[in-house]
Parts: structure tokens; sequence; C-alpha cells
């Protein structure tokens, strides 16, 4: 099986390796899942390092840059489920349940979750189907397996409503200390306006405000000091 392997096309993945380590620039554009199931991952952001290990579960916020680490444990291997949590699939999930956020989510942005017999069951309930290539996951069971983790985590930590139903455009955030801690990231100029929650043309105009020249021109000069 490669690695990673798609077992529900754009939605859910499996990721194994065997005797390396991997360190892999991400930027997460939808909420995610990641169901540790051996070995060790560790993802730094510019504000947090989490570390977790088989059997635990790490919800990721939206719109973030951060390192993955994966390695596998002591003699055996590391395996991992990633499960985005595309809006789409969640605006449907808040209108059959009729669910809306009566507040802003003011929490971490990344998050252990808290494990119980219920997340337990729905854990191994998705290993398998990734151990078998994804022959057994349809399109239908795939989307019914991903609604059921959503509701799960509702049970299990409640503000999560506010959390993962919070479909409004990414807020203008501190242009300067996020590109301070993230400019070494190497992504392209839109990404970063995308994440700071601006328009390109928004985007290069604060820009030179606050630095006083041209996005790649800054950038260029950062990543060479």
């Amino acid at each position: 099986m490669e690695s990673p392997a798609e077992i529900l096309p754009g939605v859910i993945f499996y990721s194994y390796l065997s005797a390396q380590r991997k360190e892999k620039v991400c930027i997460w554009n939808q909420h995610t899942l990641i169901l540790q199931v051996s070995g060790q991952l560790t993802m730094e952001t510019s504000e947090e390092n989490i570390s977790m290990n088989g059997g635990q579960m790490l919800l990721i916020g939206k719109n973030q840059l951060g390192t993955l680490s994966k390695t596998p444990v002591a003699g055996g291997n590391y395996e991992t489920i990633v499960i985005s949590l595309q809006d789409d699939l969640l605006r449907k999930i808040a209108l059959e349940e009729n669910l809306e956020p009566d507040r802003k989510y003011s929490g971490p942005s990344n998050i252990l979750i808290p494990s119980n017999d219920f997340l337990k069951g729905y854990f191994q309930s998705v290993v398998p189907y990734a151990r078998s290539s994804g022959a057994a996951m349809t399109d239908e069971l795939g989307i019914l397996k991903v609604k059921e983790g959503v509701k799960l985590l509702l049970l299990a930590v409640p503000e999560l409503r506010h959390f993962l139903f919070d479909f409004s455009m990414p807020y203008k955030i501190d242009l300067e200390r996020f590109m301070l801690n993230n400019y070494h990231f190497n992504v392209t100029t839109e990404k970063f306006a995308q994440l700071t929650g601006r328009s390109l043309a928004s985007f290069k105009r604060d820009f030179q405000k606050v630095f006083g020249m041209p996005p790649r021109q800054w950038l260029q000069n950062k990543r060479l000091q």
C-alpha cells in the first residue's frame, strides 16, 4: 500500500511507516481529525507543540501552518488515520442535526480529544478499512463514518459545536505577528493571504503598510538571513 493512501478520496487517508521518520510541512485548510493507531506524531506550529501516541485523537483547526514529525514505535510501525472534516459536509451535518454555534469559539486551535468507550469503539471500527486498502469502504459508508465521528466528538466535548460549525470567513489577524512566526514555511503569497483572512489585494496593501515592501521581496530577504 502506498503511504499515504486514500481510503475515501479527499476525505479519509491512511499513513503507514515502517522504519523511518518523516518531517513534513502541512497546510490545514479544513478541520482535521487524526486517529493515531501506532507510533508517535508530533505537530509543531508557531504557537504550540503537541505530541500524541497510539490510541489518541487530535482535532486540528483549519487555516493553519505547521510541521508534522512521524516516528514509528520501537520495533514496530507508524500508523495514522486522517479524516478531513470539510466545510460542505459539516454544513450538511449542521442542517440535519439543527446545530448552530451560539457564540464564537475561544479555545485552543488544536485539541487532544479525551477518550471514552464510544470513541474507542469508533476508532477500532475505522482501522480495518484502512488496513484493507479501502476495498470495503464505499463513498456512502465513508461519509457515514465521518458523520458518526463528528457526532461522537460532540458527545465527548460539547464545546466543539462552536469550533466545528463556525463557517464565517477568517477574520483579519495580526499580520506582523503571523508573518514573523510563519515566514519560514514555503507557501505562496496567495496562501498567506488566505490564512490571515485577507484577499490577495488586501494582503499586499496591508503588508506594504506594515513592512514597507512587497511580500515577495520581504520573504526572500527573511529566508536569506
